[in-house]
């Protein structure tokens, strides 16, 4: 008896052990997966936190179980295509009060479907690709960048979930329409379809070349018609200035002698 119970203290100190040597591997193995200038953290996940990093561009050694990932207030300029294609776990991605200008067209790919949160306010951004932001299922927060208002925006847009909230935060600083600088993109979107103003334009520019051509027509006939009255005029008083013609006396006399 004694035997056994000096055993399974034993076991269960091999055990304790064992489990405090795992975890101790797995805390050391997650700080060394932990990008340079990043703070690294489990609480229901991996949490990677670089802000304030002087960051000019996103890690590439970003660890794959990240779940929360804070770039914010850093000095990145642009988001690349892929390069969060491997978090598969991503749930919160901050790049808000940067300097972001660019995001290519497949930044977000591989992570668009399983983010929760996308926080990419206070950047520099004026547009983005129609095709950006595709199956993203995340809820937004792109306010309080510099953005150009046009067909692409609205395309943009409407693909994202909650677009009816992100679209009322969106405020063009420039637009297709320049009633529309300074206004919120949503009441713009109301007032005009910016996908359809192409169209229009070329419709009102078919219309007024034909107006014009039009015009110069009738113009051409007008003035073609008056001159020729005007033509007319001239030979007739050219006719009547012209003296009458004289009969002769031999010619006088023949006419008498006929009667």
């Amino acid at each position: 008896m004694h035997f056994v119970h000096l055993w399974l203290t034993r076991s269960l100190s091999m055990c304790l052990l064992l489990q405090s040597f795992v975890l101790m591997i797995l805390c050391f193995h997650s700080a060394s997966m932990c990008p340079k200038g990043c703070l690294c953290s489990h609480s229901g996940g991996l949490n990677v936190s670089c802000s304030n990093a002087n960051l000019k561009e996103i890690p590439r050694d970003l660890p794959p179980e990240t779940v929360l990932l804070y770039l914010d207030s850093n000095q990145i300029t642009s988001i690349p295509n892929e390069i969060f294609k491997d978090l598969h776990q991503l749930r919160v991605l901050n790049l808000s009060k940067n300097g972001i200008e660019f995001i290519d067209e497949h930044a977000f790919k591989g992570v668009a479907e399983t983010l929760q949160t996308l926080d990419l306010s206070d950047n520099r951004i004026q547009s983005v690709h129609k095709n950006a932001f595709n199956n993203l299922k995340a809820r937004a927060r792109i306010a309080n960048n510099p953005w150009h208002c046009d067909c692409t925006l609205q395309q943009v847009l409407r693909s994202m979930a909650s677009n009816h909230e992100t679209a009322n935060n969106v405020i063009c600083k420039t637009s297709v329409l320049d009633e529309h600088a300074g206004r919120p993109f949503l009441n713009a979107a109301n007032d005009a379809d910016l996908c359809n103003l192409p169209k229009k334009t070329t419709d009102y520019a078919m219309l007024v070349t034909m107006f014009g051509w039009f015009t110069m027509v009738i113009s051409y006939v007008v003035y073609y018609v008056r001159q020729n009255q005007e033509d007319a005029r001239r030979h007739l008083e050219y006719l009547k200035s012209l003296p009458s013609r004289q009969k002769k006396p031999d010619e006088a006399d023949d006419i008498s002698t006929v009667v």
